[in-house]
Order: C-alpha cells, then structure tokens, then sequence
C-alpha cells in the first residue's frame, strides 16, 4: 500500500523543530524536488524539544483523520547520529516513518502494522547524510519515494520489536479510585489524561497537585463558570483537565508525568485494570 495511485499522495510531517528555523522547510523542499505531485501536510512543528512522548500522542491523535495510503513522518529525534534505527511501519492504512525510539509505540497499537523494516537502504538517502540532520537526509527523501509507491521492503530488514514507549499506566488503586497521569498539555493549557471517558463512568472528583476538582464530567468548557476548573470529556476521548477560558496548567502548576487520582461513585466500577 503508498499513496501512489492517488492523484496527490499525502505525507504529513511531525517534528520538534519550530518554525523559526529553516530544518521543516527544507524537509519540504526535498519532498517537492523528489516527489512534485505529493501534498505536503504540517501536523506540527512545535513539538517540545526531545519530547518523544508528546509527539506519539500527537501522532496517534491525527493519524486517523487522514486518507487511505498517507506516509505519516514524525522526527522527533534525541538519538539522532548513534546507532538508533529508523523504522518504517506499513499498516492497512498508512506508512509511518520514525526514529526507533518509542514514538510510534502508541499509533501501532491502535492501527497495528502488516510489516515494520529498518531503514538502512541508502540508495532512497540524499547522497550525503549528515550526523544530525537526518530529518533532511534520510525521512524526507525517504518519504517521498514511499509515497510514489516504493514497496518498505525495499528499505531493509524486517524488525521482529520496536523499542516501547516507557510510560506508567493508570490502574486503578482501589476500588472507585483511579490512578492516571498527565500525558500532554495543549497551547492552551488543556491537560490531557491517559484514562478514556468511557472507562471512567461516573467521576464524583478528581485531584491533581493537592486541588481537588470537582465532578461530574462535562462536554463543554461552557459548563463551567469562566476560570473555574472541570473535568472535561476531550476531543481525543481522554479524559482531561480544563479551566473554561483560562489554563488548568498555568492554574495548578501541573507538569506531563504528574500523578491524577480520579474518584469515583460509590456505585459505579472503573473499566481501568
């Protein structure tokens, strides 16, 4: 599967590298030079720096709202130079290109792949590859050839594991208490759990940082008074935690990685193993 027999074949870019440098565009500019025809969409540049786990929930988030055949490529690179590999992953709906460092961990368990190779065949490189620029040398011409229809199994070997994404889990503590963490914080200070609404029926408060937030959940940020805290049903299906027309993240202080004990009615039970 590629996108070549779309009239326009689609690759998205991810990476932590801003916009006031000149490294997305040049990504871009290879592309257009080896592939004319595709259409080059930015997801984000402004990942935070280093931040692979911010980068595979961006990916999963965005993946399935883009057409059958699309090259997802996400550089989001701390190993950039050593001995990391480059994964290409094809699924029965896109191909994703990533450093082998977790970043795909989270997109692959939910569209699992047919076939994952490590990217080793040169010839698909620019002619000189440099050692911390790889985002240029290797991912974007790389990208390109996938998306005018080169089969993955021409990149190199098969991998049997990819390197896991090393996160803690929400469990649950005891029974009507949920232990869930902070996974990302968006531009506007929404923080994102990573417990799924439709495993958390019933939310009599939660509590993050010592600020105990009252339930139930709510679907819109309007259903609480401007400034006020909530509990909101997100547009990923997470759980997060909000403040209608402010930031929950500047208001508690809160951090990704911080702990969010969710309790529930006494009534209701968790789906959270």
């Amino acid at each position: 599967m590629s996108g070549a027999g779309a009239t326009s074949p689609v690759i998205t870019l991810l990476t932590d590298f801003g916009t006031r440098d000149v490294y997305a565009g040049v990504m871009r500019g290879v592309i257009a030079n080896l592939a004319p025809r595709a259409r080059v969409i930015d997801l984000t540049h402004e990942v935070r720096p280093q931040a692979v786990a911010d980068a595979a929930f961006l990916l999963e988030a965005a993946a399935p709202y883009f057409p059958w055949g699309t090259v997802h490529v996400a550089v989001v690179d701390p190993g950039v130079g050593s001995e990391r590999r480059i994964l290409c992953a094809r699924t029965s709906r896109a191909t994703y290109l990533a450093p082998d460092n977790g970043l795909l961990s989270r997109v692959l368990e939910r569209d699992p792949p047919a076939r994952v190779v490590s990217v080793e065949n040169r010839v698909y490189f620019l002619p000189e590859v440099s050692h911390t620029f790889h985002g240029r040398d290797i991912f974007a011409p790389v990208a390109a050839h996938l998306a005018q229809g080169l089969d993955p199994c021409r990149l190199g070997p098969e991998v049997d594991a990819i390197v896991p994404l090393e996160l803690p889990r929400a469990r649950e503590r005891e029974p009507g208490v949920i232990e869930a963490h902070i996974i990302y914080a968006d531009r506007f200070g929404n923080l994102v759990s990573d417990v799924a609404v439709g495993d958390v029926p019933a939310i009599a408060e939660a509590e993050l940082g010592g600020v105990r937030i009252a339930g139930p959940l709510c679907k819109r940020y309007v259903d609480r008074d401007p400034g006020q805290l909530l509990l909101l049903e997100g547009s990923t299906g997470l759980l997060e935690v909000s403040v209608n027309q402010g930031s929950a993240q500047e208001a508690l202080g809160a951090a990704v990685g911080d702990e969010l004990i969710l309790r529930l009615h006494s009534t209701e039970r968790s789906e959270v193993s």
